[in-house]
């Protein structure tokens, strides 16, 4: 308790250049929680869509929801194929195809085929509303947060407009970025006759089966019809879809890992500048009979506390403007959400830790190996 207190004593001494360094620290380790919990989102997005085992029959050769256009009565010959639970016809529509940190996508579906293809839970409104207005719409969460969505408002985008019959959440933090309104409404929507033809169709596969083997037939049985299909499994599908932001995000782990090299060289320097200053305090340590390694620990102490401090900020902050704020980002109406985690924060506070320690220990060798004499010559 009595080195703890010296330690506290020593960089309260200098508050300013502490201060500053925590700061530092703070900042660089909110940017790299920043960039973590989106590649969390992008984790917990495939692992989701793998464990489900669905597959999404999508137009050939089209890359935007807005540009494919599937014969809807292709949900019954699907839906004839072996091991196929259910076939969900799904209109998409979205304010923009590129990737986007406010994308609005709105999904019409049939009221009757979501209620058994979602699993929700209502935070306000209820489903009676929304399945017996055809003008009604059910809001996720994440988006309703972002813009200021509340039950019994009237919400536009464009030339769409719905009335908001309930807001839900969902265990997939994906979803909750999510509008679902009624498949004829999408398809009826002002100056746009889409009757008849839907974006993609969603095949849910009973458990066990092959989604490869189901994807071939499925594409083989269309081959020659109106319109050919691409069908891949959701996960695929979506990872395809997110392909040029995917590799962004994999760029963006490099300045993740740039932001943890800027603590450890600032946590470096704080600490060898207060080694340096220091140099005959040590030395009398050092004549009071502190073994070397004690003042070694001492130093490391003191970085460690430095780096540790800065990530309970930095990480402490991000967490809780990711929570509060809801951010998402998305491309061609698929969404990965940016998910602030206990996960999240164990590595961040992990890291702090890890560089505090390695960014001390060349400024603590320094002092334990401080000669007393010399040092004392300047007293």
């Amino acid at each position: 308790m009595k080195l703890g207190g010296y330690i506290l004593k020593t960089l309260w001494g200098h508050r300013a250049r502490t201060m500053l360094t925590v700061a530092g620290s703070a900042v660089a380790l909110f940017v790299f929680c920043f960039i973590q919990s989106i590649q969390e989102g992008m984790n917990d997005l495939k692992q989701r869509q793998e464990a489900r085992g669905s597959l999404i029959v999508f137009q050939a050769n089209k890359f935007c929801p807005a540009t494919s256009h599937l014969p809807q009565d292709y949900d019954r010959q699907i839906a004839k194929f072996a091991n196929v639970k259910d076939v969900v016809p799904i209109q998409v529509f979205t304010n923009n195809c590129r990737a986007s940190l406010d994308i609005v996508v709105f999904y019409g579906v049939p009221p009757k085929k979501l209620r058994t293809a979602r699993d929700f839970e209502f935070v306000s409104g209820n489903w009676t509303e929304f399945e017996t207005h055809q003008d009604a719409a059910i809001v996720g969460r994440a988006v309703a947060a972002r813009r200021g969505i509340k039950v019994g408002d009237k919400f536009s985008i464009g030339d769409l407009s719905v009335n908001v019959a309930g807001i839900y959440r969902s265990d997939n933090p994906a979803e909750e970025n999510y509008i679902y309104s009624h498949l004829e409404f999408l398809q009826r929507r002002q100056g746009v006759n889409l009757v008849g033809t839907v974006t993609q169709l969603e095949v849910i596969l009973n458990p066990g089966t092959d989604p490869a083997v189901t994807s071939a037939a499925i594409d083989e049985r269309f081959r020659g019809g109106p319109v050919e299909t691409n069908t891949r499994s959701k996960g695929v599908f979506q990872a395809k879809s997110l392909g040029d932001l995917s590799q962004l995000i994999e760029m963006a782990h490099y300045l993740g890992l740039a932001c943890v090299g800027l603590v450890l060289a600032l946590v470096a320097t704080t600490t060898l500048m207060s080694v340096e200053d220091r140099i005959q305090e040590h030395a009398v340590l050092r004549t009071l009979g502190f073994s070397g390694f004690k003042v070694f620990g001492l130093v490391l102490a003191e970085s460690t506390l430095l780096s540790f401090a800065g990530g309970l900020l930095g990480v402490g902050t991000a967490l809780i403007t990711l929570k509060v704020s809801s951010l998402s980002v998305g491309a061609e109406a698929v969404t990965v959400a940016f998910i602030p985690s206990f996960h999240l924060a164990w590595v961040g506070m992990l890291l702090a830790f890890a560089t505090g320690v390695c960014a001390g220990i060349i400024p603590a060798g320094y002092a334990s190996r401080t000669e007393i004499v010399p040092a004392l010559r300047n007293v």
